[in-house]
């Protein structure tokens, strides 16, 4: 009678601690880590010294308690392109299944991806590339399937090219499976408190996507806009503070260790995303569950990381688990950074209204009235972004 007591205690005390919440008056008082103060409580006045010496601080923080390493060196890399069809949408576009395959210590990982290039482009075209958190299907180079997920003919029509990945390309999204991917060309990281998962394969995978962008004649690989819905989300984000190559960032509906502030303790929690994803993120992100007002960084600090280049982050109205609010007042605390390249955001004071979207740079944010997805309607407001740029 006793151990099953115990148990029971165990799970009453378990299940408290993971409730989540979704009431603002509930919401505890936080402060955030400041922005422009150094480790050794320097002011950061201008870019210089944030470039130099702020900014790497910040990246190294999260490698450190977050998202782990980045580890940059292979031995080589290939691009063999497997399909092509050149009258792909009824003469619209030409596709291209390349495969990315990369070696290291006498093992390879490889990296399929389909792209689509407009046909009547007059030089090389920006490209849209979705890390595919969801079935394969969404991204079919067929179009036998067409998904508001990865609307191709849509982005095409406007001018872009789009491409795709599948995160289970770098590490099947399974704790048990996670590490049958790049992380066999880097052994040592699983070993490491501090050692990059999951979501840093993904983010390491787009990284080696772009390199191919860098060479096809058909990509201009200066307007590379990087895209990633909920998880994927997540790693867009990593993807983008880490490498610096590529021109924009979307963050779809990427909640806690996304776009949404971790302090305000609103929706999902650090506790629960490591109970369910324990190998999403490093491990000593796990000494912050239920502790989020210890660590050193909130996720202001890696929206800030991808200044001066624009960013774009989504909520959902029924989303709620992804924290709107958290996400919007995250964009308005990293606009210090934008600041210190003379770049004013034009955010309003307060979140917009459902479906008011704010498609202007440096920092564009809608919250789409729905449920948790990407869809055409926000697939719409990025090109708007990107668009305005040009």
């Amino acid at each position: 009678m006793k151990p099953l007591l115990t148990a029971l205690l165990l799970i009453i005390c378990l299940t408290n601690s993971m409730a989540q919440n979704y009431d603002e008056a509930k919401v505890p008082p936080y402060v955030l880590p400041e922005l422009l103060k150094t480790t050794a409580g320097k002011e950061v006045k201008n870019k210089k010294m944030w470039e130099e010496v702020r900014r790497p601080e910040i990246l190294r923080l999260f490698e450190e308690n977050v998202y782990g390493q980045l580890p940059k060196d292979y031995d080589s890399i290939r691009y063999t392109l497997k399909n092509e069809d050149k009258a792909a949408m009824n003469g619209r576009a030409t596709l291209k299944e390349v495969a990315v395959q990369v070696y290291r210590n006498r093992k390879s990982v490889q990296i399929n991806v389909a792209m689509f290039v407009p046909n009547d482009a007059k030089k090389p075209a920006p490209v849209f590339v979705l890390i595919n958190n969801r079935g394969k299907e969404n991204t079919d180079p067929a179009r036998k399937t067409k998904s508001g997920f990865w609307p191709a003919e849509m982005v095409i029509d406007s001018g872009y090219a789009v491409a795709a990945f599948h995160v289970s390309d770098l590490a099947p999204d399974n704790k048990d499976t996670f590490m049958n991917g790049v992380l066999q060309l880097y052994p040592d990281q699983l070993a490491a408190d501090n050692g990059m998962r999951a979501i840093g394969a993904w983010a390491w995978g787009a990284s080696r996507v772009m390199d191919y962008f860098e060479n096809d004649k058909d990509i201009d690989p200066k307007n590379v806009i990087v895209v990633g819905h909920s998880r994927g989300g997540k790693a867009s984000l990593w993807a983008a503070a880490q490498d610096q190559r590529f021109a924009v960032c979307v963050t779809n509906c990427s909640g806690n260790t996304g776009a949404a502030l971790a302090r305000r303790q609103f929706g999902e929690r650090i506790t629960r995303i490591n109970t369910s994803f324990p190998h999403w993120f490093n491990n000593n992100y796990k000494k912050f569950n239920d502790n989020e007002n210890e660590l050193p960084v909130d996720q202001h600090m890696l929206i800030a990381l991808i200044a001066p280049r624009p960013l774009y982050a989504t909520n959902a109205s029924k989303d709620l688990w992804a924290d709107p609010t958290g996400t919007f007042l995250a964009l308005k605390k990293a606009k210090d950074a934008y600041a210190l390249y003379g770049i004013t955001s034009k955010l309003p004071a307060n979140p917009p209204a459902v479906n008011a979207p704010i498609p202007a740079a440096p920092l564009a944010y809608h919250n789409r009235e729905g449920e948790h997805d990407l869809t055409a309607y926000d697939w719409g407001n990025f090109i708007r972004l990107v668009k305005s740029r040009r």
